[in-house]
């Protein structure tokens, strides 16, 4: 499998994606950006005439965002996950909710406004693929010798792609990097949130499955290892939980801003610190939850201290 790199303009910086190939042609996970820049290296680096097929791990912007010109300059079949194909046919539906869920922290119609402009204007988000396959529903995996695992707390449809001795993460392993938890509507039930916190705690038992795999991650070239990767991300989450520990009393729109102190006023960030925050409280509400789920895959020993200050 080779890893592709391209820069992208968003504050993530290099985002990687990756080929493989397959009796019947290449594959490809995840695209690139939808800019010049990555273009030109998608077509530098994949001789899309053979590209037969596309699988994406999650719906955004630096993963995906090629997908229609890979529709418009190859005959490839492009798999997406099931969340997100609902994701993008609810949209407009999608967007009143999260108003509702943004309204019920504290959060004004000027925020909601401006927040749902700035993802009209595809910060995140860019055009449906012009058609696409649902991963879930297809049955023909075995057959490509891929297989995946859901793994959802970054968004809630984030997939872990198997194939050989290879597992491409997308965003849900990282290296030094807290990774945003988003905060989004459910989309299976269209009431309320989604609950990330409970979701990652789930994920973290399914990723211990990738132990031994070499980890294709989205970003930052490589992980050490899938338990340093996860033990990052969760002493990371104990750190900023404490300092949130003094304003967990406090209205959502409260701490944020005694966090920033009007110092954002980007709709766009101020929604990925509402996302950590609201994460994070969930977390303090329910310690318990990630103290077990790291206990059946023997990581809570690493983090006892700190999550000490939780018990």
């Amino acid at each position: 499998m080779q890893q592709h790199t391209v820069q992208t303009p968003y504050v993530v910086g290099e985002v990687h994606f990756y080929s493989a190939e397959l009796e019947s042609g290449i594959v490809l996970f995840d695209t690139g950006p939808p800019t010049p820049e990555g273009i030109a290296h998608l077509q530098s680096s994949v001789d899309l005439a053979r590209l037969k097929y596309l699988f994406i791990t999650h719906c955004h912007v630096d993963h995906y965002g090629l997908a229609n010109f890979i529709l418009q300059n190859s005959t490839a079949e492009i798999f997406i996950p099931r969340r997100d194909a609902i994701k993008f046919q609810r949209h407009a539906e999608r967007m009143v909710r999260m108003s509702e869920i943004l309204n019920g922290y504290g959060f004004g119609e000027d925020f909601t406004t401006h927040f749902r402009e700035s993802v009209e204007r595809h910060k995140i988000f860019p055009a449906q693929p012009e058609r696409f396959q649902i991963v879930e529903e297809y049955t023909g995996l075995d057959e490509l010798g891929i297989s995946y695992i859901p793994c959802p707390g970054h968004s809630q449809s984030d997939l872990v792609y198997l194939v050989g001795e290879y597992a491409v993460t997308g965003d849900i392993l990282l290296r030094n990097i807290f990774q945003a938890p988003l905060l989004d509507v459910d989309f299976e039930t269209f009431k309320g949130r989604f609950r990330n916190y409970a979701a990652y705690c789930a994920s973290i038992i399914n990723l211990a499955r990738l132990r031994g795999r070499q980890i294709m991650p989205g970003h930052r070239q490589y992980v050490q290892s899938l338990d340093e990767a996860l033990l990052f991300y969760v002493r990371t989450l104990l750190e900023r939980s404490a300092q949130l520990l003094p304003l967990k009393s406090l209205a959502v729109n409260e701490i944020i801003n005694r966090l920033f102190q009007g110092r954002q006023s980007d709709p766009f960030y101020v929604y990925l610190k509402i996302s950590e925050v609201v994460f994070m409280l969930d977390f303090i509400e329910n310690p318990a939850l990630l103290k077990a789920s790291l206990e059946l895959i023997g990581l809570f020993d690493e983090v006892s201290e700190l999550y000490s200050v939780f018990a």
